[in-house]
């Protein structure tokens, strides 16, 4: 896996995955605080969500469960000091489709954020992480 990382101004840079997608990221500078897009610990944040919305819906659908939306609502607190990690990550999973199981849709999640999902495992090396969920029948 390769990526790129550049400096456009100030403090927005670009990033450049190795499947060709690029994204803008910063942080709030100047008078008015502009942001340029999401900051590096905010793309870890949401790339968390992400890996483990990927797992709970490749599970589910693996087991035939009428899944149509996943949606992953984070909360997270970071240390005082530097490096300012994280050190709380809090993950509220919402999922939805026709008639889910919620006990397939726990078994999901808890093999999602225990066994298969890469960057909750990395997260979890400085942060508690915890999680729960609702299901919503369509």
């Amino acid at each position: 896996m390769k990526a790129r990382v550049k400096w456009v101004e100030e403090r927005t840079f670009v990033g450049g995955s190795g499947s060709g997608h690029k994204v803008v990221l910063g942080t709030a500078f100047g008078s008015e605080g502009r942001t340029p897009g999401p900051s590096p610990m905010e793309l870890l944040l949401i790339g968390t969500g992400g890996c483990s919305a990927y797992d709970v819906v490749h599970i589910l659908e693996k087991g035939r469960e009428a899944v149509e939306d996943c949606v992953v609502e984070l909360d997270a607190e970071r240390a005082e000091t530097e490096p300012r990690v994280f050190t709380r990550i809090h993950m509220h999973f919402i999922v939805k489709g026709r008639a889910l199981s919620r006990d397939k849709v726990k078994r999901a999640i808890d093999l999602s954020i225990e066994k298969y999902c890469s960057a909750t495992a990395m997260m979890a090396k400085t942060a508690e992480v915890t999680h729960d969920f609702e299901v919503v029948d369509t």
